[in-house]
């Protein structure tokens, strides 16, 4: 049994009318229109609505019972719509976004803020979590945009480069070279170092990048977490090399971070959607905004 709109909308008008022709030029219908349209009502519920006399119409027993009910359908149905219109509109909705830290305590706040300006009726939840976490977020959808690394673990997923970011050196404050404006890979392969993790992809490129030009690092530490091999370097067990995003938090945190001359290793940074679906009308707007505000390359 399908009752439409225009059948509640119908019959709402004509129990709060006194005749048919009242409640047809209510809602702008024929006579004839508006007791057809009551009669299909009446035959779909099972049974008569109206007590129908020469001068009034007046509701049934069960005609005035199925009065609240056609009125909250209505309500239901236009707050539905109106909701609806709304997240097109994007004055309310939902976004979720992930990051791995390094972007999200740099560069994603201002991101967020210009769009927020814009569109503050979309809630915005962050996830920041490592690389490989952002990429499988992405992946499996239960975030939108991610903003990571490039890698070769983007089966599936859409990569838009928004820089290229070289990695620099670490040292504890009172370490021999944390004064230094620049320093070299050799320079920093003299001392004990501070790694990621086996499994992290920071971990692969730096093996690569030293095995291409000959170097070979002294790990004393291994860590999973960015910030935890910061810990470390500050204790001055080790120098490190990290991504140059990760600046901002590491001097803020007391190390030194010290430009390396000369060849370098570098990787870009973007943002990545998945492939299968298309983006949500918030995801989109943010998507092209960054776009047309030229992070990108």
């Amino acid at each position: 049994m399908l009752l439409s709109y225009k059948q509640l909308q119908a019959f709402v008008t004509l129990a709060q009318s006194n005749t048919f022709a009242e409640a047809a030029e209510k809602i702008h219908l024929s006579q004839p229109a508006l007791s057809s349209s009551i009669k299909k009502l009446e035959q779909q519920l099972g049974g008569e609505l109206f007590s129908r006399t020469t001068r009034k119409v007046a509701l049934s027993k069960e005609g005035a019972e199925f009065v609240p009910v056609a009125m909250r359908l209505i309500h239901d149905w236009d707050s539905s719509l109106a909701d609806m219109r709304d997240l097109f509109a994007m004055q309310r909705g939902k976004l979720t976004l992930a990051a791995m830290p390094s972007f999200a305590n740099s560069i994603l706040p201002k991101i967020v803020k210009s769009f927020h300006q814009q569109w503050h009726g979309i809630n915005l939840t962050i996830r920041d979590v490592v690389m490989e976490d952002v990429i499988n977020l992405v992946r499996v959808g239960r975030a939108e945009i991610g903003f990571s690394f490039e890698t070769e673990q983007l089966d599936g997923l859409v990569f838009k480069t928004l820089m290229t970011n070289e990695f620099i050196a670490v040292f504890a404050p009172q370490h021999p070279l944390a004064q230094r404006d620049t320093v070299s890979w050799h320079e920093i392969a003299q001392y004990h170092f501070v790694a990621m993790n086996r499994g992290s992809s920071i971990r692969l490129w730096i093996e690569q990048f030293t095995r291409q030009h000959d170097l070979r690092l002294n790990i004393v530490v291994e860590a999973n977490q960015l910030s935890t091999v910061g810990e470390f370097v500050k204790t001055d067990m080790g120098v490190s090399v990290v991504p140059g995003i990760c600046q901002q938090q590491f001097s803020q945190s007391g190390l030194a971070c010290v430009a390396i001359e000369g060849v370098n290793l570098s990787r870009k940074i973007g943002m990545l959607k998945t492939h299968r679906k298309s983006l949500s009308v918030p995801a989109k707007a943010m998507w092209e905004s960054i776009l047309e505000n030229h992070l990108g390359n």
